[in-house]
């Protein structure tokens, strides 16, 4: 079920008329990406299924007890933007809300899977397990 930031995300995607204008919507929102700092850049942290050079790290958020923060950084324009969203979701939760997070709904709900080549989407895919996993192995 989509939780009130995915349905938020879904009608930004609706607002916006053909996937030329959505794939400039995600354009944008990466370029809103805080920079990721170079010392979470490590082998650990890139998603290593994912054509694009793609990092995701998760760190405690000290005046949320409990919760994460993610930063994330990808060489491609478009997948940033996906990185951007999904940093934008899982962030400020905690590692069990961010497992239940059904982000495949919300992929199906935007029609992403019929809008990225075959080996992009197997690579979205991979960032969200990546995240999901690092949620599930940080310490709060």
């Amino acid at each position: 079920m989509l939780n009130d930031e995915m349905t938020e995300i879904l009608e930004n995607f609706e607002l916006l008329g053909d996937w030329d204008e959505r794939y400039q919507y995600l354009v944008e929102i990466g370029e809103r990406l805080a920079p990721m700092p170079s010392e979470d850049k490590t082998d650990r942290n890139r998603v290593i299924e994912c054509m694009s050079l793609v990092h995701t790290a998760a760190h405690p958020m000290p005046d949320q007890p409990g919760h994460l923060a993610f930063r994330g950084d990808c060489d491609t324009a478009i997948i940033k933007g996906v990185v951007a969203l999904l940093v934008g979701l899982f962030s400020g939760k905690r590692p069990e809300e961010i497992e239940a997070l059904d982000v495949e709904e919300l992929f199906e709900a935007l029609r992403l899977q019929e809008h990225l080549s075959p080996n992009r989407h197997v690579g979205v895919y991979a960032i969200v397990n990546k995240m999901k996993g690092q949620a599930r192995s940080a310490t709060c």
